[in-house]
């Protein structure tokens, strides 16, 4: 009797008992033997058969899988430093050159584009979860970051009129610098000795830069300084008040609530301060009606700075996109210089140098002090 695997078993048949224990040598599968097909082994012989093709098929989707995955990551970073280097550009060009100085009015834009292109991610799209407003003390929670996100946009802005961007950079790139001392003064948490020591560099690049700055202007520097402060103490005020599980939000949709609230905190606050803003605009699109596209292609990359930085963070790490932020503003100070020919000194790159040095070692000093408390 042929069993499955093809050898023959003493006292498979009665009748054959008492005869002597032949050895049979083992009958090849059925497979093995052509135009011998045992019962029930077509199918697995089928299967054997393809089973190589199967295999280097898979291996060829993975390696497609993952050469794509490759591709679409790489082609959101570049988005991301297209948007970010464009609205900037932009900004600096309406509020600058162009003639069109209203920066809290275009901030007002920036908010109603914002919350009109979230609503439709999240909500039509589906982007991401819908993570609705639990409660009146988490709405309260972000009427408050709003406030700060406003602030920090708005002083950004302003100083585009007043600073070159490669200037604006160099000052944004003192970020660390106000989180560490936000993080001690609001919430009383204490960095280690070797982070302190690499905030130095970050400092000192920020002041060489500053004497050395053709272009520098009081006023500017200030509401820059403003605007770099407001964007640290907005993330260190949003990871103490959205702490909960049932409170914490996704960037996509805290962006959906928040700029809303931006755009009616920000709304009066040009009408008072530039006047009857709407009819300006409206009389000087009619002027130029290229106005009305340049403020629509604003506020859509505005938009896009923040869906980027999503983006890239849900594709690679926050890590990634704090190393990414670092060399976005190198290139878009490179780059504004090679589009608006703003003077530059050997003393000023010098100080750029320095800070972005700074915050790459701030970088690694906080990952060196984390990494003692995780691993305990």
């Amino acid at each position: 009797m042929v069993e499955g695997h093809g050898t023959t078993r003493r006292g498979s048949n009665p009748r054959l008992e008492a005869d002597p224990v032949i050895d049979i040598p083992p009958t090849p599968p059925g497979d093995a033997r052509p135009g011998v097909k045992l019962p029930g082994a077509g199918p697995s012989s089928f299967v054997s058969l393809l089973l190589p093709l199967f295999s280097h098929t898979s291996d060829a989707a993975t390696a497609a899988a993952v050469s794509s995955s490759t591709v679409s990551t790489a082609l959101i970073i570049g988005a991301w430093y297209l948007s970010n280097i464009g609205v900037l550009l932009l900004n600096k060009y309406l509020l600058s050159i162009y003639g069109y100085r209203y920066p809290i009015f275009l901030t007002t834009l920036h908010m109603l584009a914002c919350s009109a292109y979230s609503a439709a991610a999240v909500r039509w799209l589906r982007l991401v979860p819908l993570q609705p407003v639990s409660s009146r003390r988490q709405l309260l929670k972000i009427a408050a970051l709003s406030a700060i996100f406003c602030f920090s946009v708005v002083c950004g802005n302003t100083s585009l009129r007043y600073l070159p961007v490669s200037f604006n950079q160099a000052i944004g790139a003192t970020t660390p610098f106000f989180t560490a001392v936000f993080s001690l003064l609001v919430t009383c948490r204490r960095e280690s000795a070797t982070v302190y020591l690499a905030l130095l560099p970050v400092v000192l690049g920020i002041v060489l830069a500053s004497n050395s700055e053709p272009l520098f202007h009081l006023f500017g520097f200030l509401v820059c300084v403003g605007s770099t402060a407001g964007r640290a103490l907005k993330s260190v005020v949003q990871g103490l008040l959205l702490t909960s599980d049932a409170e914490r939000l996704n960037s996509m949709n805290l962006l959906m609530y928040m700029a809303p609230m931006a755009a009616a905190m920000l709304l009066p606050l040009s009408l008072w301060s530039e006047g009857d803003v709407a009819a300006a605009t409206a009389a000087k699109a009619a002027d130029d009606p290229r106005l009305l596209l340049f403020l629509f292609a604003n506020a859509t990359v505005a938009y896009l700075v923040n869906l980027t930085n999503f983006l890239v963070t849900k594709h690679t790490s926050a890590l990634t996109l704090q190393v990414l932020g670092n060399a976005k503003a190198a290139v878009a100070a490179i780059v504004s210089v090679l589009i608006f020919r703003n003077p530059v000194t050997v003393m000023g790159i010098t100080g750029f140098a320095i800070t972005i040095m700074g915050v790459v070692l701030y970088g690694e000093a906080k990952k060196r002090s984390k990494s003692p408390s995780s691993s305990s």
